[in-house]
């Protein structure tokens, strides 16, 4: 589950992260009284769930109160990666001496979470370590003992030669450490995390991810959700059961299980498609998830071919077919769709697809092969 970044600064404050003061506004006269309170310079930025929200002119510095709400009239309602910007936090502009970046992520490989620290701040860490990975220093954490000073202090020297400096960054580190653990975070980052010219360490930005496996242990973050920063589509999947992540592709992915999720997306890319979607199922038998998973999936203008790709263990294939049956008979496709199913009850499920005029697949590679045709505007073999 995402957050905004006024409300992870919120965690990161109570943990004793040094932050920028900042309130949230909903209108730009909102927006205007907050600057006038601060009296001095502040910046307005968009509040979505999605980066690269500077690029997209979601965040703006302003002189004066006036200026706040002229920005704030600006970026109030626009639309950054698909989402409306319904709020926006007005908060006090630091004085930039530099940028650098923390951040902490869980590391399945590892089984630890993991700091990755840079003095190339402001910018997508992810362009650092593919163009120049030296900048990037990345620490794991034994969660027995937690950070220890010694490790921090190191990360703090990696990103300043002041004394001064790296000493506060290496405290802003356990403490960014303390709110990832105890908020039951996947990522934790601030970007920039800024040194000032008289020598402050300041989080003017923050992020934090949260495990949705945490959220039952934390019902004070489940709170900070807000649906209205989320693709509709995730969350009609979430309110239906469906683990859903909306991609940029054209295959639509129907499967049951993660892994077999993710072997699938890896084939379609593989046989040169790009998978719209991850898409589970899970492993239950319910008819109406199928419909609810074709519903989701076609609702999609991008989707130019559907792939059911079904392995029966938990999940019964017939039970499978029936969903599909039921949900295109109620809405007819508008586009192919291609089915794979194997396992558990599987000649059942073949004739009550040929039965309704399917046809379906035991090869997963064959399925694979022609949705990406199908999808691509070609014949299927």
């Amino acid at each position: 589950m995402n957050i905004h970044e006024y409300q992870a600064k919120e965690i990161f404050k109570g943990f004793g992260v040094p932050v920028p003061d900042g309130k949230v506004a909903t209108t730009p006269a909102e927006a205007e009284a907050i600057a006038k309170a601060y009296g001095v310079p502040v910046m307005v930025k968009a509040q979505v769930h999605v980066g690269g929200r500077g690029k997209a002119g979601g965040v703006k510095f302003c002189t004066t109160p006036a200026d706040a709400k002229e920005k704030a009239a600006a970026i109030l309602g626009m639309q950054i990666k698909g989402l409306t910007v319904e709020k926006v936090l007005v908060t006090v502009a630091a004085d930039i001496g530099s940028e650098a970046y923390v951040g902490i992520i869980v590391d399945r490989k590892r089984k630890k979470p993991v700091f990755m620290v840079s003095a190339a701040g402001g910018i997508d860490i992810e362009q650092v370590a593919a163009q120049t990975p030296e900048k990037i220093l990345y620490l794991p954490v034994d969660t027995r003992y937690g950070l220890r000073s010694y490790e921090a202090l190191r990360m703090g020297f990696f990103l300043y030669s002041d004394v001064k400096l790296a000493r506060q960054a290496a405290k802003i580190m356990q403490q960014l450490y303390q709110a990832f653990m105890a908020s039951g975070c996947s990522l934790a980052e601030i970007n920039p995390l800024v040194a000032t010219p008289t020598g402050e360490c300041i989080a003017v930005d923050g992020k934090m991810v949260i495990d949705d496996n945490e959220l039952d242990r934390h019902p004070e973050i489940e709170a900070l959700r807000d649906v209205s920063s989320e693709a509709p589509s995730e969350v009609d999947a979430r309110n239906n059961n469906l683990t859903f992540i909306k991609l940029d592709g054209n295959v639509g992915c129907v499967v049951n299980g993660a892994g077999l999720a993710m072997a699938t997306m890896d084939l379609v890319k593989y046989y040169g498609g790009e998978p719209a979607n991850f898409l589970d199922i899970g492993g239950s038998s319910n008819p109406e998830k199928v419909v609810n998973a074709l519903r989701i999936i076609t609702a999609d203008p991008n989707v130019k071919c559907i792939l059911f790709n079904i392995f029966g263990g938990i999940t019964r294939t017939d039970d499978v077919a029936n969903g599909i049956v039921t949900a295109t008979q109620a809405n007819p496709l508008k586009v192919p769709i291609v089915i794979r199913l194997t396992g558990t009850n599987e000649e059942i499920a073949m004739k009550i697809l040929t039965d309704n005029g399917f046809t379906a697949s035991a090869d997963m590679d064959e399925a694979v092969v022609k949705a990406v045709k199908l999808a691509k505007g070609g014949q299927a073999a």
